[in-house]
C-alpha cells in the first residue's frame, strides 16, 4: 500500500509541474481544460489496463500500448517537472536572500518565468517525438549491419564464408506484415552462406508465431543451411501456467516451430559445416544468462570437439560469454549473441558515440567485441518486447564475413 501511496504522489507532483508549465506559457481556457481532461482520462486507461494485466498470459498488445502510452505521457513529464522544481529552488533561495535583506517590499516567491516554462516544453519535446517515432516507424526501421571478422586460424576453405544472425523475433509484438516481409527479403538479399537464429522467437505462447510461420518460411535456404538456438523468452518463465503440463506442452510447441519455419534447432549440441574437405563446427547452446535461465551446457553442445578446432558458438544471452565462454579452454573462436536489444533505446553515431542503458548492465550489449583473439558478436534483435518502439537502436539483420588472417589497422 505504500509503494502505490508513493506512486500517486509521484505521479501528482509530475502532473502539477506539468500543469503549471503549460498554465505559464498560455491563458487559453479551452487548452487547458483540455489538457486536464486529457491527462485524466491517460492516467485512468493506465490505471485500469494495470488492473486487467493476467500473469497467466503475459504480455499483450494491450500491454504493449499501455506501456508506450504510459513512456510518451510519463517521460516528457519529467523532464518538465525536473525543470519547473529546479525553478521553484531558485525561487525558494532567492525568496529567503531577500527576506535576509530585508527587501519586504519584494515578493517573497515571485512569478514563474515564462523562458523557463517555454525551455521545460520544448525540451519535453524531444522524448515525447523521439518515443512517438519509435513506435509508429522506428520499431521496423530494419538496418543490415555488415562486420568483417578476421582469424588467423579459419579454414583456408572459409575464408570469406559470410553467416546472416537475427535474434529476438518476439513475434507476438508484431503488427504489420508488409514490414515484417520487407525485413525477409532483407535477409534474402544478403545471399549469405548460412543463417544463424539466435533465439526469442516468441515472447511467452507458442501461438504467437503462428500468424508468421509463412512469413518466415520464404527466408531462403541458403547452402549451408539455417540454424538455430532457443532465448530466455522460449521457455515460458515469465507466466503463471495453470499446470507444470501445459508449461512443458508449450515448451515442446515453441520447440517444433523452428523446425515449421525450416530452421534447425541446436539444444546443446554441434554440427559440422564442411567445404572442401575442411570444417567448422557450429556450436548451438540452449539459454544460459547470468541473471535468467541457465539451460545452456556448453561441455555437452562441444562433445567431440578439441580446442583445435574452429567453433562458432551461438548462445542467445552474451553474459554467457563474459562469464564462461571466453576464457574457455576449448577456444570457443566466434559467439553469436543477442537478447540485450540495445534496450530499444539509445544513441548511435559510428566513430563519435554508442550509448544505451543497458551497457550498465551487460558489458557486451551491441555489436562487436574481443578478447584475446575470440569475438562476440551481440545483435540488437529483428523485434521488441515491453516497449513497443525503438528509439536510436533499430532493428537489426547482421551480416558476417570471416576471413582468414590479421586484420590491418
Amino acid at each position: 500500500m505504500f509503494r502505490w501511496i508513493l506512486f500517486f504522489v509521484f505521479v501528482a507532483v509530475i502532473e502539477i509541474y506539468a500543469f503549471q508549465a503549460i498554465k505559464t506559457v498560455t491563458k487559453l481556457r479551452w487548452l487547458l481544460w483540455g489538457y486536464q481532461i486529457i491527462s485524466f482520462f491517460i492516467i485512468l486507461y493506465i490505471a485500469y489496463s494495470f488492473t486487467q494485466f493476467d500473469r497467466s498470459v503475459g504480455q499483450t498488445r494491450q500491454t504493449l500500448f499501455t506501456l508506450g502510452l504510459l513512456l510518451i505521457t510519463y517521460l516528457p513529464k519529467i523532464v518538465i517537472a525536473t525543470i519547473m522544481l529546479g525553478e521553484d529552488i531558485f525561487r525558494v533561495i532567492g525568496g529567503f536572500i531577500r527576506e535576509f535583506l530585508g527587501n519586504s517590499t519584494d515578493s517573497f516567491l515571485p512569478e514563474r518565468r515564462k523562458f523557463v516554462s517555454q525551455a521545460a516544453l520544448g525540451l519535453a519535446a524531444i522524448p515525447f517525438l523521439s518515443l512517438l517515432y519509435g513506435m509508429t516507424k522506428g520499431k521496423y526501421n530494419f538496418k543490415v549491419r555488415k562486420q568483417t571478422v578476421y582469424f588467423p586460424d579459419l579454414p583456408d576453405s572459409f575464408d570469406g564464408f559470410t553467416i546472416t544472425q537475427i535474434s529476438d523475433i518476439h513475434s507476438g509484438s508484431f503488427d504489420d506484415r508488409e514490414e515484417i516481409e520487407h525485413a525477409i527479403n532483407l535477409i534474402n538479399e544478403q545471399q549469405s552462406d548460412i543463417i544463424l537464429f539466435t533465439g526469442d522467437i516468441v515472447n511467452t505462447h507458442a501461438e504467437e508465431m503462428n500468424p508468421w510461420i509463412d512469413t518466415f518460411k520464404k527466408i531462403e535456404n541458403p547452402p549451408f543451411g539455417k540454424y538455430s538456438v532457443l532465448g530466455n523468452h522460449d521457455y515460458g518463465e515469465y507466466v503463471t501456467w495453470p499446470t507444470q503440463k501445459e508449461k512443458e506442452d508449450n515448451f515442446k510447441a515453441i520447440k517444433n516451430l523452428h523446425s515449421q519455419i525450416d530452421f534447425k534447432l541446436l539444444l546443446n549440441e554441434n554440427v559440422k559445416l564442411e567445404k572442401n574437405g575442411q570444417q567448422v563446427a557450429l556450436v548451438g547452446v540452449e539459454n544460459w544468462g547470468h541473471r535468467f535461465k541457465k539451460a545452456g551446457d556448453l561441455p555437452k553442445a562441444s562433445e567431440g570437439l578439441t580446442a583445435e578446432d574452429f567453433k562458432i558458438l551461438m548462445s542467445h544471452d552474451p553474459s554467457h560469454w563474459e562469464y564462461e565462454v571466453k576464457d574457455d579452454a576449448n577456444n570457443y573462436h566466434l559467439t553469436l549473441s543477442g537478447h540485450t536489444h540495445g534496450l530499444q533505446f539509445g544513441i548511435e553515431i559510428p566513430g563519435v558515440i554508442k550509448w544505451s542503458p543497458v551497457q550498465y548492465q551487460y558489458k557486451q550489449w551491441a555489436g562487436l567485441y574481443e578478447n584475446l583473439g575470440r569475438y562476440i558478436y551481440v545483435n540488437r534483435g529483428f523485434g521488441f518486447h515491453a516497449y513497443p518502439g525503438r528509439v536510436g537502436i533499430w532493428p537489426e539483420i547482421t551480416v558476417l564475413e570471416l576471413k582468414k588472417g590479421e586484420k590491418i589497422a
